[in-house]
């Protein structure tokens, strides 16, 4: 039954990164990988909610592993953060790819450690 549901909740965040990263596009342009930033740090949120409610209130495994694994980890995306920052330095756009790096990995750590902490409250 987990397999399933990782496929599913795999399926899902799949599509709703794709959403995400479609929507932001077309309101903010291709210049800056927003959309990418904005799945990468909710993402990192949800995935500490997550975690921190699991560990307070308990939680079967399988569900934190269908959550956590399929859902957000088809919805987070390092490789496309990675891509990313990759083609702004290939392009000569050092200043913005280092600060792809910096803001990404701050805001995500801040976003899950804060996850974390919302989902011991209560």
């Amino acid at each position: 039954m987990t397999l399933l549901g990782l496929l599913l909740a795999g399926a899902c965040g799949a599509l709703m990164r794709y959403g995400v990263e479609l929507h932001v596009r077309r309101r903010r342009g291709p210049s800056f990988p927003f959309g990418t930033l904005l799945i990468n740090v909710s993402g990192s949120f949800a995935l500490g909610l997550l975690v921190g409610l699991a560990e307070h209130h308990g939680a079967r495994a399988g569900v934190v592993t269908v959550l956590g694994t399929g859902l957000l980890g088809s919805y987070t995306t390092f490789s496309t953060f990675t891509y990313d920052t990759l083609v702004m330095a290939r392009h000569g756009r050092t200043g913005a790819a280092m600060a792809n790096v910096g803001v990404s990995v701050a805001m995500a750590l801040g976003a899950a450690a804060l996850g974390l902490a919302v989902g011991h409250l209560g």
